[in-house]
């Protein structure tokens, strides 16, 4: 083919370029998304809104007026209409949930309201803190054995916590803490951070412990132990039970042995016994005497009566002195919930014998039920309002500090009262059940995002060095989404502690 026979083609057409949807960068923590339009970055709590960075959950106002949570309204309804209220209703508390955060930290705190009780002027600092070094502590009511002290306690196989102590009736564990978070694989970390959120946000957890059980853990909820419900909780030692109900037991019956993984009681040796001129009756108990009518270790713990390890509870009877008992004798077995009790009578050979329990009998193992309290899981998130949390409210962090310990400031979790721990810094515990629902969140770094609210006084957050410039009256905050909820479901109303006087003299 000549060059006067090749065919011309035409130049290509460039393809029209796709713009890429413009990105904006996120600083409320440290993993800094790009976040592209109409999305979230990893957390969830901050979206790309026309290339506006928008925190996503409302801002969570308390408000002693309303009648029914959870509805989105306007920030502050200026409009609302007098209902008939004699006096005007109080003030509404600002809440750190939904608010955001310092982050980076050299910002003040996202909100910095001002507003009075009963006259005197007052300051909240509202914040967001982004906790690496926090963590959950448990206590699952229950006398059944979980785990060994310090087990490991698994989250979808990842180690995220330990049991602790065994408490009166209940069981503590620890989880979380920064070692956790971050001193240990990825996925150990995401398990952690996922536990602790869901926990914190009164969602079901379930956790496995190393050589003990399966659990479902829900804060307010009973707990669920190798898939069957807890319903009570114990009235409290065998040694405690004999005291309670020795007087409606002698009675109807010569001999009770109140069966306890921790403090076995028996009633004829024990002083309420005694003083009820209860005779002997001869038992013998295996185990370690500790004083009279008390015995420790009777049995190994486990998931039978009392927390033990039995199902049959003569097998902690040794025997009966033949020199003392009496055929006849009428001895009733309970547990320390009244989940297991039996009634026996001694033969001619002294061998206690299963028999139908008398109604009155029965009627005083309802009693021990009826005197347990209903099984429950607490879950108390604890944190540390470390130096950069704190320098969203003061230039100085350790004024804030001190003026926390000469409780010149009121602390507050989501409006929630908190515990501070003595010692160095800020260190809370806060009731999750007392909180907002949904309160935290998470950033994938991995660490737990909680509410934090400082209240004080005008004249002392202005003396402890604070971001005045930044101060802005509860009223001039309009055109802000946020959801309000009853005051039923928190404690103490936040702004009215009752430690606390605000109309104090300087």
């Amino acid at each position: 083919m000549t060059d006067e026979t090749a065919t011309t083609m035409p130049p290509a057409t460039p393809r029209p370029r796709r713009e890429k949807p413009a990105k904006i960068r996120c600083d409320a923590c440290p993993v800094l998304c790009y976040i592209a339009e109409g999305r979230a970055g990893a957390c969830d709590r901050y979206a790309n809104v026309e290339g506006v960075l928008t925190r996503v959950d409302p801002l969570v106002i308390l408000d002693r007026t309303v009648q029914s949570g959870g509805e989105l309204v306007s920030f502050l309804d200026k409009e609302r209409e007098w209902e008939g209220d004699i006096v005007q209703p109080p003030a509404r508390f600002v809440t750190a949930v939904g608010a955001g955060t310092t982050y980076p930290d050299y910002k003040p705190a996202p909100f910095i309201v001002s507003s009075q009780m009963d006259g005197v002027d007052m300051v909240t600092v509202v914040t967001e803190g982004i906790f690496s070094y926090c963590g959950v502590k448990l206590k699952i009511d229950t006398d059944r054995h979980l785990g060994n002290e310090t087990a490991t306690v698994r989250y979808r196989g990842e180690p995220v916590g330990h049991v602790t102590t065994g408490e009166y009736g209940s069981q503590m564990m620890s989880l979380g803490g920064v070692h956790h978070l971050t001193g240990g694989s990825k996925k150990e970390g995401r398990a952690t951070c996922d536990a602790l959120l869901n926990l914190c946000n009164r969602q079901p957890v379930e956790l496995t412990i190393d050589d003990g059980v399966s659990i479902v853990v829900e804060a307010g909820k009973a707990p669920v132990i190798d898939g069957q419900r807890e319903e009570r909780m114990r009235v409290g030692c065998g040694s405690a039970a004999i005291g309670m109900f020795a007087q409606q037991w002698f009675r109807h019956v010569d001999e009770v042995v109140v069966v306890d993984d921790h403090i076995t009681g028996v009633l004829s040796e024990h002083q309420a016994g005694k003083l009820l001129d209860v005779p002997p009756t001869g038992i013998k108990i295996k185990g370690h005497k500790s004083t009279p009518g008390r015995y420790f270790r009777v049995a190994e713990p486990g998931q039978g009566w009392g927390g033990t390890n039995i199902e049959d509870p003569l097998t902690i009877i040794d025997r009966f002195d033949t020199k003392v008992a009496w055929p006849g004798l009428k001895m009733l077995m309970v547990s320390t919930t009244g989940d297991h009790s039996a009634y026996f009578v001694l033969d001619d050979d002294l061998n206690p014998v299963p028999t139908e329990m008398p109604e009155a009998v029965r009627d005083s193992v309802l009693r021990v039920q009826e005197n347990c309290e209903p099984a429950l899981c607490s879950v108390v998130f604890i944190g540390g309002a470390g130096g950069s949390l704190r320098a969203g409210v003061t230039e100085n962090p350790v004024k804030l500090t001190r003026s926390v310990r000469d409780m010149l400031t009121y602390v507050t979790s989501g409006g929630a009262a908190v515990y501070i721990w003595p010692g160095g810094g800020i260190t809370y515990m806060v009731d999750v059940t007392q909180m907002p629902e949904n309160s935290f969140g998470y950033v994938p770094t991995p660490a737990l995002v909680a509410p934090i609210e400082f209240t004080m006084r005008l004249g002392d957050y202005e003396a402890l060095g604070g971001h005045m410039a930044s101060i802005r009256p509860l009223e001039e905050l309009g055109g802000l989404g946020h959801r309000t909820t009853r005051e039923a479901e928190q404690g103490h109303w936040p702004v009215l502690p009752h430690h606390f006087s605000w109309n104090r003299k300087t």
